[in-house]
């Protein structure tokens, strides 16, 4: 019998103004993502990722010490919480992306994998922060991860996480492969004229390598005052041999939805023998520290 996933990617835009309260963007983004959760299980999804720091604007867009008290708990926070209430309530696995403190003065930028019966099954902590122009000032924000490359079994699939940034760097969508990841999600914001040109070339790039699917997720819209520039949308999922099989709209909230076929996965693997024929004893300058 077939193993087919049907997965669903959340892009969404911000609801509320950006120097509104924090508990206010919070809960206004949170009940927005509440509809889009149920949509996707009204469509039969079941494994929904939302969008990177989905709860609120991309505030590394400036750097000010406010938006450190944005940041909640992984996994007692209320953000989480109410996430696996949605969870158990859809029947839906979730991979929660949201700004995490782990003790005063360390914050993390974290997504947390929650099951369909709500329970929390751990979390992936982005490895590699930016610090970049235009506006995109991450290490004032972010420690560096230091979980490395979990994958989460579940009964939608091996599940690995891989955040925004992290996909401009071969070396950790490697690891999830070499954990057994079957579907990964690289829940982003990037904008128009940064990297779209990459933004169709890398991911298939590493879902060819590591012979698995990704699910790549942007939000959609501009964040004012700040306007870094257009987040474009055009979430997708691509295949294990690198074709991309559902895609969204640029400029829309948008529920992407599709059907996996697991054992793909295995049927590539038994033409493209890439990890069979890998030299890891040979690569001593990726291994240097």
């Amino acid at each position: 019998m077939a193993r087919i996933t049907r997965a669903a990617l959340v892009q969404a835009s911000l609801c509320e103004r950006v120097d509104a309260p924090l508990e206010k963007i919070r809960d206004a983004m949170n009940e927005k993502h509440l509809g889009l959760i149920a949509e996707a299980a009204g469509k039969g999804a079941r494994v929904v990722c939302l969008q990177e720091l989905f709860n609120g604007p991309y505030f590394c867009a400036e750097q000010e010490t406010r938006w450190y008290k944005f940041a909640e708990r992984v996994p007692d926070g209320p953000t989480i919480s109410l996430m696996r209430n949605a969870a158990k309530k859809h029947g839906v696995i979730l991979v929660v992306p949201i700004y995490e403190v782990e003790m005063p003065g360390v914050y993390f930028n974290t997504a947390a994998v929650i099951d369909e019966h709500g329970e929390y099954l751990g979390k992936y902590r982005k490895h590699h922060i930016p610090h970049c122009k235009p506006g995109f000032w991450e290490k004032f924000y972010f420690t560096p991860g230091n979980l490395g490359y979990p994958v989460f079994d579940t009964s939608a699939g091996k599940i690995g996480v891989y955040i925004c940034y992290d996909r401009h760097f071969p070396e950790g969508a490697r690891e999830l492969g070499l954990n057994g990841a079957e579907i990964v999600f690289n829940p982003s914001a990037t904008v128009a004229g940064l990297s779209e040109y990459l933004w169709e070339l890398e991911q298939p790039a590493h879902a060819v390598a590591n012979q698995y699917y990704i699910g790549a997720i942007n939000r959609v819209g501009t964040e004012a005052p700040w306007n870094i520039g257009e987040f474009y949308g055009k979430s997708y999922f691509c295949d294990p041999m690198g074709k991309i099989v559902a895609q969204g709209s640029r400029d829309k909230d948008e529920v992407v939805v599709a059907d996996l076929d697991l054992d793909l996965i295995e049927e590539v693997r038994a033409t493209w023998q890439f990890f069979r024929d890998r030299r890891p004893e040979s690569y001593e300058r990726i291994a240097g520290f």
